[in-house]
């Protein structure tokens, strides 16, 4: 390891997430290893994003592989090639479809999340509108002409897009605020694009517009954020949804499938190319995707869009498809992934190491022997047995690593993924199956 100092901050961060088993936000640079492959065919994903196009993938992996780790990296390298990234985790309140408000409530974490190069950490939907703005201004003053004729030529695009003609009303409105020295305008203006505003009175009298963000069009409000950004100078937009398999666990048949189905519509379009400048990555287990009574492939052009590729032989693995599946670590990424926590615990500094190579090596053998290949299948809680001996290890000094390898134990993590969300919601669904559906409970 070169001895680089890494920053406090970002240690102590690194350390006390994943010791409680929350993937940290920042320092995950000091951490990554192996996935190069998987790696590589999302930075393309992104790539063509920037190049004007749309992507959809489906990130597949066990409970507590490092899917959530992935997704974040993906992010962060998405933020770095200048494109404006908006991510959740979905929840029995928080989901794709719904009438009573999920929707909605999921568009609004989304647009917390908001993130770009400048502001990583999120809230960065402020900064994107006045981006907007300043270089509307900055036109408008070398063609000597009006900032407000510019913002309108420039949103003539979005006018032609599903709710587009009120979004750009909406920032036209912003523009005024930013004009007039306005801040209620202004922050009326971001309510709105946040999805806020709870009736369309409120929205109208405040700005004029007569349509807000419901659960009936969030996606195409997406689809309408996607082109703004572009035209605020970014590369292109990239959603990440996390914890996919909530729509699994829903017991309500007629519920899930309708997110099923919005699913579908988000997949037909980013292969289509229908959208333009964005790209979706959902996060799930081989439950949620798999299942053929609960899964994405309960549902039949899903199951068809999503299907394997029927060539792959043993070992061989397409990652060109929708369906990444994260592949588990090799025993060499698992001993780089020891030596990286080493460090990184150590401050950067190698003399302050609290337990030699060979102890990384005992440690693993430890687990081969006495769990079998699970440490593997679920880095998550190897990482956290191995920062918990160091942790007792730098405050008994005096105490020597051998003698904790042995008692080193590894719990197989209850999965959560198949414990059911119970959702009374009556949701009406058009994928043409019977009404008697709507009452099983799985």
């Amino acid at each position: 390891m070169p001895d680089i100092k890494i920053k406090p901050k970002e240690r102590d961060t690194v350390i006390q997430c994943l010791r409680t088993g929350v993937v940290p936000r920042l320092g995950q640079h000091h951490i990554q290893v192996g996935r190069a492959r998987e790696v590589e065919a999302l930075v393309k994903d992104i790539d063509r994003i920037a190049d004007g196009g749309s992507t959809v993938r489906f990130v597949i992996g066990e409970y507590g592989s490092g899917k959530t780790f992935f997704l974040n990296l993906i992010r962060s390298i998405a933020l770095e090639r200048k494109l404006v990234t908006i991510h959740a985790d979905l929840t029995v309140d928080r989901r794709l479809q719904a009438t009573g408000g999920q929707a909605r409530s999921l568009y609004a974490e989304l647009m917390r999340n908001m993130a770009t190069r400048s502001k990583p950490d999120g809230s960065a939907l402020p900064s994107v509108v006045e981006r907007f703005v300043t270089s509307a201004l900055q036109e408008a003053e070398r063609e000597q002409t009006k900032p407000e004729l510019v913002i309108r030529q420039r949103m003539t695009h979005l006018a032609e897009l599903v709710g587009g003609y009120d979004f750009a009303e909406v920032i036209a409105q912003y523009w005024r605020g930013h004009d007039t020295s306005n801040e209620t305008l202004k922050s009326d203006a971001l309510r709105w694009l946040r999805g806020e505003f709870a009736t369309k009175t409120d929205a109208r009298n405040a700005l004029g517009v007569r349509t807000i963000v419901t659960d009936a069009n969030v996606y195409d409000q997406l689809k309408l954020l996607s082109v703004f950004v572009k035209l605020s100078g970014f590369s292109g937009l990239l959603v990440c949804l996390d914890e996919m398999v909530n729509l699994y666990k829903m017991t309500h048949t007629q519920s899930r499938n309708a997110n099923y189905e919005q699913i579908l519509r988000i997949v037909n379009d980013g292969l289509q190319g229908t959208a333009a400048g964005v790209g979706f990555i959902f996060g799930g287990t081989p439950e949620f995707l798999g299942d053929t009574r609960r899964g994405l492939y309960s549902y039949a052009a899903l199951q068809s869009r999503l299907a394997e590729n029927q060539f792959l032989k043993q070992g061989l693995v397409d990652y060109s498809a929708p369906v990444l599946r994260l592949a588990n670590l090799s025993q060499e990424e698992l001993y780089v992934l020891l030596s990286k926590l080493r460090h990184v615990y150590a401050n950067g500094d190698e003399r302050a190491y609290l337990v030699p190579d060979e102890a990384l090596t005992a440690f693993m053998s430890h687990c081969s022997q006495k769990i079998g290949d699970a440490y593997f299948r679920t880095p998550r809680s190897t990482i956290k047995a191995f920062l918990d001996m160091l942790a007792v290890l730098e405050q008994n000094s005096r105490l020597s690593w051998k003698e904790f390898i042995d008692s080193v134990e590894l719990p197989e993590e209850a999965n959560p993924d198949l414990a059911p969300i119970e959702d009374d919601e009556t949701e009406s669904t058009s994928n043409g199956k019977s009404d008697a559906l709507a009452d099983f409970k799985l």
